[in-house]
């Protein structure tokens, strides 16, 4: 009955990072939709309320952020089945104008946060099986000249999916781990990017012109993918990098 009426992820229990606002956000709305009980972790107040359960505070840069959110999941539900790693940040830099912070706080939301919600990921649903899901980026298969910290950092999120993924199937724990690699997403990090240039109209459109499908995504686009990648339909699927770039890694 549930597939019949669509919805993909009934019955399911979901928890994702940094799920306030833009893709995350978008995969809350679309998870909840599907017949999943979506839990938002964040360190935003703006979290309460998304997805229709209670949102858990999160530093995801803190183990112990990670044990105790990942423990409330289980005490309130008594499952997790799917974990999204979403939260991240950009921060814009060549390899001779990056600060240090500005290098150590990017490597320490996008890959220890990743690695935590891994570790504990693991931890509470090697028992049930079920899926972990990593944001990366089209940054962690190509290049950038002035993404170095963000680069390295998607780049790290891409193999670290990767032994994840390895290490669960050797062990038979019927948890898959795969990680997204999305180009330009119209979100609020897109527009603090675009707000630094000099022309804001004209960068936006020349983000849009380097895809060849010749535009931007939109987050819901995005939760597509990630519907699929929680949903029973992608139980073959394991230590894949999904590309979702419009064609732009293609060239």
């Amino acid at each position: 009955e549930d597939a019949m009426s669509g919805r993909r992820l009934s019955g399911k229990v979901a928890m994702i990072s940094g799920g306030a606002r833009g893709i995350g956000r978008a995969a809350a709305e679309r998870f909840h939709a599907e017949g999943a009980t979506v839990i938002v972790a964040d360190i935003d107040p703006a979290a309460e309320g998304i997805g229709g359960e209670p949102a858990v505070h999160l530093d995801v840069t803190r183990d112990a952020d990670w044990r105790a959110a990942a423990d409330a999941v289980i005490a309130r539900h008594g499952r997790l089945d799917v974990l999204l790693n979403n939260a991240g940040v950009v921060r814009m830099g060549s390899i001779e104008d990056l600060t240090d912070e500005d290098w150590r706080s990017t490597l320490s939301i996008n890959v220890d946060g990743v690695f935590y919600g891994c570790r504990h990921g693991v931890r509470v649903m090697k028992g049930t099986g079920g899926s972990i899901i990593n944001m990366s980026s089209v940054s962690g298969i190509v290049g950038g000249h002035n993404l170095v910290a963000y680069n390295a950092s998607k780049g790290a999120v891409r193999l670290l999916t990767k032994s994840v993924a390895l290490h669960c199937a050797r062990k038979g724990y019927r948890l898959r781990c795969n990680s997204v690699h999305p180009a330009f997403v119209e979100t609020g990090m897109l527009d603090d990017i675009v707000a630094r240039a000099r022309d804001r109209e004209g960068a936006r459109a020349k983000l849009g012109g380097a895809i060849p499908l010749g535009r931007t995504a939109e987050p819901r686009e995005i939760a597509d993918l990630l519907v699929y990648l929680a949903s029973d339909e992608s139980t073959f699927v394991t230590g894949s990098e999904m590309v979702i770039d419009g064609g732009l890694s293609a060239q």
